[in-house]
């Protein structure tokens, strides 16, 4: 039976998992260096696994980011936390949305590995709600501003 994760190992203090979600393309990615800080592991060996199993890793689970967008998220990065020595990559990082988050458990086989993925599709599916709230009070609110106009026509 799986144990829970303890919050030391879900959420690292130096950011909460939803911080490091950058919505990218048009999706809300994980860069391949979170995951693998997460799960305990070193970027190469996490991309290592993912190379070596390619094929469950479509476009819409995973991409890399082009040289532009990975120096444009690095100066980002840079401004909230300055890099150490040896931080800056040769090449530009892989991208997981969350179905590419999902299927990291399929490749990186242990109980750490498990719990994370869940907290992590967990945080997703979280973002997911808060934004369909949004849209949903965007509507009730634009609702409101259409009746007051039709009551203030009719005053008038």
């Amino acid at each position: 039976m799986l144990k829970e994760l303890p919050d030391s190992a879900a959420e690292p203090p130096s950011l909460s998992i939803e911080s490091r979600i950058p919505l990218l393309r048009g999706h809300k990615v994980l860069l391949d260096a979170d995951p693998a800080e997460l799960h305990g592991v070193p970027t190469d060996r996490l991309n290592g696994a993912v190379k070596r199993n390619r094929q469950r890793f479509p476009e819409d689970f995973m991409f890399q980011l082009t040289r532009d967008e990975g120096r444009a998220l690095e100066a980002l990065r840079s401004q909230i936390a300055t890099l150490k020595r040896g931080q800056h990559r040769k090449y530009p990082p892989y991208a997981f949305t969350e179905h590419g988050i999902a299927m990291l458990s399929s490749v990186l086989n242990s109980e750490r590995a498990i719990l994370v993925n869940i907290a992590i599709v967990r945080t997703f599916v979280r973002l997911r709600q808060i934004l369909a709230t949004h849209e949903e009070l965007a509507r009730q609110l634009e609702e409101l501003r259409w009746k007051q106009n039709e009551q203030g026509q009719q005053i008038q």
